[in-house]
């Protein structure tokens, strides 16, 4: 590919705020004598494939061979500042701040070539890095530049990037740069992590949140084999220990050691609704989507009579993250206890660092954070907390590692939880059905409690260290970052008078924090479900009772699409099997996806087929986004059928796959995915787009098929018979 000279302009456009935050093009890029560039982000690779999508954009913007880019790991010393990687917005924000810096890189380079060479500035090209002119007589590259242009400068916004149409890389399904080493086994998580002089640790939890520590015998662990260090600091126990088997043997004795108080502080798992409709509660304000009512109807004209009022209620339970591997940390302290270098797979890197600092006493630039992949996250699990744990037991063996593998236990039952939600919803209906007038609450325990959050270190040691200074209640994220709560609380029709209100609760039975998609998973459900009684009760066709209250032109597209890919016309044909529809655009200004769900209704619920059409505006990685929307339906038919966690009085009970069971491989249904390119879109994300509308059309499916509505989930054969 042949690019242009760069478009350099006089007006100067607003920057990206990842540029704002991080102006320094050095941060961000390094281009090497030997021709290749390392670009440096905030945005960490989950398993999402980020990091492939944001070298596409940089090797576009570089003119470059993809095969040039080297993506570095996510450094708090090293690498820029974007805040986490949660959301479904690192296409948006990282897309667009890599963009930018390359395309002011690019320029530079060309700048020097030109007053080197010289070049003819009219017509001077790069291809591949290489840099000429239309005569062709001279010729330089990105790697004999490399150390004559300095980069140690700040963006200025002066250089416009590449239209969409020049895209080389971009709109292309490139094989994942993430996927060779974890398809070959070979060591890439941060369980694989082997730092020289490597010690390993356990931490001892107490047995229920409310425990705390009497009193513990520590020298039957301290004199097994290996131990290097015992620690009790407040209710914080653990050991450090040369190998695996000796840590665990000495933690197994520590445990056995310990006496604890406990007190049963937790509600009745089985009216979880009642405890958080009930308890004290934040009320939360919820601006209309843009500040404005939605296109249609204007608001406040109800064009007719409520001749009739519908409500329902609907809830979910918690739900645990359930990684595929347990959460895992680890750090090394200087030998003069001044600094800490830390591992880790946090989604947010300097949050934690800074947290970290904040906990100890430490300043922030004296806590590295490093990060490292593991396999599975879906929001705030334990990773920050297997960090913290590692920091603890390494300070008792200063100048050496020290790594800490959580257990399956560990994971299920103290990672932090998506918190349980109950939504209330009442609509006036005309003589036609068409919705007039729609009130909304939704209640639940707030949606992150993050590194740093509400000013406390969020970090489950921390609260175990110092039992007076209590985790406070999970918060929610601001209207303007999505909220969490009241994510998606706003239904995408055109509704005349619409009352939406949210009520986050003041205690807590659970420790809850982010978890893919926050609220919009309960919220999408239960609207899309509401949505479908509504239409029955109307005596009308589901899809067209949507259409006719929707105006916007890509939500119709991407919904009459839906119904059609997906086999709508054959409702109704077979016995047993049900058709559902659910649809949304994730937190209002993200990406659109309708959801067709074929199910099946003999002995149990099995989904057949998931049909979902997603327009996330300018594709960057086809293969990429077909990915993640696959992969989140099928983690919300799991949510959807089988998921909740289990606890009694005293302390949650799903500690295993057998009581926490999740969607088996045989019960994954056939998903296929039909993406809307619109090359003059912005990207979004598309991540945490598919939870609630498989939830909502697995659910109307159901319905369908049984004529029985079952609206709290998990959709269980028990909860079936109960609605019958």
């Amino acid at each position: 590919m042949n690019g242009d000279a760069p478009e350099v302009t006089t007006s100067t456009p607003p920057l990206p705020r990842g540029v704002v935050a991080n102006p320094r093009l050095a941060r961000w890029i390094t281009v090497h004598p030997d021709g290749t560039v390392t670009v440096r982000v905030g945005k960490v690779e989950l398993g999402q494939g980020i990091l492939t999508a944001l070298a596409q954009i940089a090797a576009d913007e570089l003119d470059v061979d993809l095969a040039a880019v080297r993506m570095a790991a996510a450094s708090t010393v090293e690498g820029p500042d974007e805040g986490l990687t949660a959301g479904s917005l690192s296409v948006a924000d990282s897309g667009a701040a890599v963009r930018q810096v390359c395309a002011e890189v690019r320029a530079l380079f060309v700048a020097e070539a030109v007053l080197t060479l010289p070049l003819d500035p009219q017509t001077v090209t790069v291809q591949d890095g290489v840099i000429t002119d239309a005569a062709g007589a001279r010729r330089t590259c990105y790697g004999e530049l490399a150390d004559r242009v300095d980069l140690d400068r700040e963006a200025t916004g002066a250089v416009r990037p590449k239209p969409a149409q020049q895209a080389r890389w971009v709109g292309t399904s490139v094989p994942r740069l993430d996927l060779p080493d974890k398809l070959a086994g070979r060591p890439r998580f941060i369980q694989d992590l082997a730092l020289p002089g490597q010690l390993s640790g356990r931490v001892v939890r107490p047995p229920s949140p409310a425990a705390t520590l009497v009193e513990v015998d520590t020298a039957a662990a301290r004199r097994l084999p290996g131990v290097q260090a015992v620690i009790r600091d407040g209710d914080f126990l653990g050991v450090v220990a040369e190998g695996e088997a000796n840590a665990e043997r000495a933690a197994s004795a520590l445990a056995g050691a310990a006496r604890w108080h406990e007190e049963p502080t937790l509600p009745d798992e089985d009216d979880i609704s009642t405890f958080l409709r009930e308890g004290p509660a934040e009320s939360i304000p919820v601006p209309e989507p843009g500040g404005a009512a939605r296109p249609g109807v204007p608001a406040g004209q109800a064009g007719g009579a409520v001749v009739r009022r519908l409500r329902a209620r609907y809830s979910r339970p918690f739900l645990a993250h359930a990684s595929m591997a347990p959460s895992c940390g680890a750090a090394r302290w200087a030998e003069d206890g001044t600094a800490v270098a830390v591992w880790s797979h946090s989604q947010g890197i300097h949050g934690l660092g800074r947290a970290i600092g904040a906990a100890l006493g430490l300043d922030a630039d004296r806590v590295d954070v490093r990060h490292v992949e593991s396999a599975g996250s879906y929001g705030h699990n334990g990773a920050d907390d297997a960090a913290f744990d590692a920091v603890l037991l390494a300070r008792a063996v200063s100048g050496r590692p020290v790594h800490v593998r959580w257990s399956r236990r560990d994971e299920l039952t103290w990672a932090p939880f998506g918190s349980a939600m109950v939504a209330e919803v009442q609509a006036g209906v005309g003589a036609d059905g068409t919705v007039l007038t729609w009130s909304y609450d939704v209640w639940s325990q707030g949606h992150t409690a993050r590194p740093g959050y509400a000013g406390s270190p969020g970090l489950l040691a921390a609260t175990h260290r110092d039992r007076s200074r209590p985790t406070p209640p999970a918060a929610d994220p601001p209207a303007w970052g999505g909220g969490g709560t009241t994510r998606n609380a706003w239904p995408i029709y055109t509704f005349p008078e619409r009352r939406i209100h949210g009520h986050r609760a003041l205690r807590t039975a659970l420790r809850s924090s982010s978890l893919r998609s926050l609220g919009a998973f309960t919220n999408v459900f239960a609207i899309e479900s509401f949505m479908d009684e509504l239409a029955l009760a109307a005596g009308t066709d589901p899809v067209a009772y949507r259409l006719a209250q929707l105006a916007d032109p890509r939500a119709r597209e991407v919904l009459s699409t839906a119904a059609e890919l997906g086999g709508w016309q054959r409702r109704g044909t077979e016995e047993s099997v049900g058709y559902g529809i659910g649809f949304a655009r994730y937190k209002d200004r993200g990406a659109y996806c309708a959801v067709l769900a074929e199910v099946e209704t003999l002995h149990e619920v099995r989904v057949r087929r998931l049909t979902l059409v997603v327009d996330v505006g300018r594709v960057v990685n086809p293969d990429g986004v077909r990915n993640q929307i696959e992969g989140g339906a099928v983690q919300a038919t799991s949510w959807t059928l089988k998921e909740r966690v289990r606890f009694d009085r005293w302390r949650v009970t799903s500690a295993d796959w057998e009581s926490y069971p999740i969607l088996r491989f045989g019960e994954v249904p056939r998903v296929d995915v039909h993406l809307v390119d619109r090359p003059s879109e912005p990207s979004v994300g598309a991540g945490e787009a598919a939870q609630g509308p498989t939830a909502a059309a697995i659910a109307n499916a159901v319905a369908d098929a049984l004529s029985v509505r079952v609206r709290d989930l998990p959709i269980t054969a028990d909860r079936i018979v109960a609605a019958l």
